[in-house]
Parts: C-alpha cells; structure tokens; sequence
C-alpha cells in the first residue's frame, strides 16, 4: 500500500483556517495517512481530529513542522516529493511514474510557497495551468494515482456512518 502524506506550507491561521480544514479532510477522504502543518494552528489539528474520532480512520495531523526538516527526512527515507503548483508540468505527464511511488509527500502550498521548495521536489505538478483551488489540485491528484477507488473507501472504527442515498440523509451511530 502507498504511503502518502501532506505537508502544508504556508497556512495563515487568520486567513487560511478553511482552506488548510479541507486540504485536511481531502486528504483524509481520498487515502492520505496525514498531514503535516508547516504552522502553528492547534484549532485546524483539532477540527481534523474530532472528524478522524467520529467518522473513523488513522488520519493524523503533526502540527507546527518544520518543512525543511520534513522534506530532507522524507527524502532519506526514500520518500519522493510532489510539489502542487500550477506553474509545474502537467499531473497527467508524471502519472504513472508517481503511482510507481510506494512513498510520497505532497506539498500544497497557500500564497507564498518558498523557492527552495521548487528545487527540493521531485515533481512540481499543475492540475492545469490555471489559477484554482488547491483542495481541487489535491483531490484531483489523490484521485488519480490512487491503487483503489477511493470513492468508496471504508473508514474503521467510526462512530458515524452514512447510508448512501438518493433522497434525504441517512446517518447511523456506530454501536462498537
């Protein structure tokens, strides 16, 4: 199985609280283990945290890393880096040599992603070459090198479940 983890630069706790929640919970729903925050935001761990304890999986966020330290560890481990920007090269052109990966690290940068960074990746990758959402890029990305369909991954040990369905909601405690 791929090891995948996020690493967020760049966050803003006043201005970025959202976006780094749902850069968070895409990544939790689309089959990241975690993510680490290159930012002090112990709100955005516990957010992430709370939804991990009552809708299940592992999913961990290590909060206020620093990214340089991050990045090299990664890299020593054997770990590759995919850097989302949309002035990289195409997703689709690296694809199949990224699902060939058993270790990667996705930076999703916010407004100012420090230069070194694009030297240090082993991909900068564009989900188009267009100014989007980097929860997009990341869901797209997650998407597509993902081994199964993530779409119906099954998370364990929820206290919460929903029951697909085409009307209405439909939400079951978990009796465990």
């Amino acid at each position: 199985m791929k090891q995948i983890v996020i690493l967020r630069l760049g966050h803003r706790p006043e201005r970025d609280k959202r976006i780094t929640t749902h850069v968070g919970l895409t990544a939790r729903a689309l089959g990241a283990e975690g993510m680490l925050l290159a930012s002090n935001d112990i709100g955005i761990v516990t957010s992430i945290e709370d939804v991990s304890e009552r809708w299940g999986g592992n999913f961990y966020v290590k909060n206020d890393v620093n990214w340089k330290h991050e990045v090299k560890k990664w890299k020593d481990g054997g770990g590759k880096i995919c850097h989302l920007s949309m002035y990289g090269i195409n997703l689709l052109e690296a694809l199949t040599e990224i699902k060939r990966c058993d270790k990667l690290m996705i930076v999703v940068g916010a407004e100012k992603v420090p230069p070194d960074i694009y030297g240090l990746a082993d991909w900068n990758l564009a989900v188009g070459n267009q100014p989007h959402s980097e929860v997009a890029a990341l869901a797209i990305t997650l998407d597509r090198i993902a081994e199964n369909d993530v779409l119906k991954k099954e998370f364990e040990g929820a206290e919460l479940k929903i029951i697909p369905s085409d009307h209405g909601k439909i939400v079951i405690e978990n009796k465990e």
